[in-house]
């Protein structure tokens, strides 16, 4: 049994900590949502009056935060507390600049730290059934000591080099992922105006060339694929507020490296019009009724 804290008990916080809490570690939360709390007590997650109550007795912290700012303004607070030789988890989706600070504020405290940033793909449902994927940027011996409790939480736990590299892994994947659900979209557009079926368009592309992930498993029209977001009105498993914030951490990547995305920045402008016509809860996947509107 290790003695986790877990700060961040929001839509993927929660689940996961609630994971490691199953998994028999002692979990020791904190969240400014009272209703994040309540909910983590009853999955086995104790909760403290503070970040700072939270990791005083933690071997491994584990933060799971909006933003960069946050991210670094919560580390700021509780590393001054923290124990001699505890490894930090960052699994925030942030920049890459802020990444390497935060890995940078734990070296400097001098006390044998070490750090990872370890952000996760799959969603509000891979949160819940322990299928996240990490990818996770640090020392390997940092890697080597969160594995066994990040594989708790997900299925797939992948080193993808030193400082930020997580982060970087994480933007470039969402850029994919955002570009091919507006492709996979247009084809479904296209499709109904030239008279195919959903179905037989998802049989043709789904064992063809076309085939992708926003394809087969999370299709963005309703019927091919029952557990998609489509078939529950685009109540969002990953919403559109959140793939705009990647593709803008995408863009501002790329823009700072000098990396030519004309695509992914494509990409970024069409879900900001998307989450400005007020669609930024739902999924990110209901951009398809969007395109249809632009068609139309």
């Amino acid at each position: 049994m290790t003695n986790i804290a877990f700060i961040g008990l929001g839509n993927m916080g929660g689940p996961m900590a609630a994971n490691l809490a199953k998994a028999g570690h002692s979990v020791t939360g904190f969240d400014l949502s009272p209703a994040s709390c309540d909910q983590a007590r009853s999955d086995g997650v104790s909760v403290a009056a503070s970040t700072v109550d939270a990791v005083r007795d933690a071997e491994i912290i584990v933060t799971m935060l909006p933003a960069g700012k946050h991210v670094l303004s919560v580390w700021a607070d509780i590393l001054p507390s923290v124990k001699e030789g505890t490894l930090l988890i960052d699994c925030s989706t942030i920049d890459v600049e802020s990444a390497r600070k935060a890995h940078v504020m734990a070296r400097e405290q001098d006390r044998s730290l070490s750090s990872l940033d370890a952000p996760v793909s799959g969603g509000v449902g891979g949160a819940k059934g322990a299928t996240l994927t990490f990818m996770a940027g640090g020392a390997r011996q940092a890697f080597d000591r969160a594995e066994p409790i990040l594989s708790k939480m997900g299925k797939k736990v992948v080193h993808c080099g030193e400082a930020g590299a997580g982060q970087a892994a994480k933007i470039c994947n969402n850029m994919i992922l955002g570009i091919s659900m507006i492709g996979v979209a247009e084809a479904f557009v296209l499709g109904e105006k030239l008279g195919l079926s959903h179905q037989a368009l998802f049989d043709v592309a789904s064992t063809s060339s076309g085939q992708c992930w926003s394809l087969t498993t999370y299709c963005p029209v309703p019927g091919p694929v029952p557990a998609s977001p489509a078939n529950n009105g685009y109540k969002p498993g990953f919403a559109a507020a959140l793939m705009l914030k990647d593709l803008k951490l995408a863009q501002e990547a790329a823009l700072a490296s000098g990396a030519p995305t004309p695509l992914g920045a494509e990409a970024a402008q069409l879900y900001a019009l998307f989450n400005n016509a007020g669609h930024e809860g739902d999924d990110f996947s209901g951009i398809i009724n969007f395109i249809r509107g632009q068609k139309g």
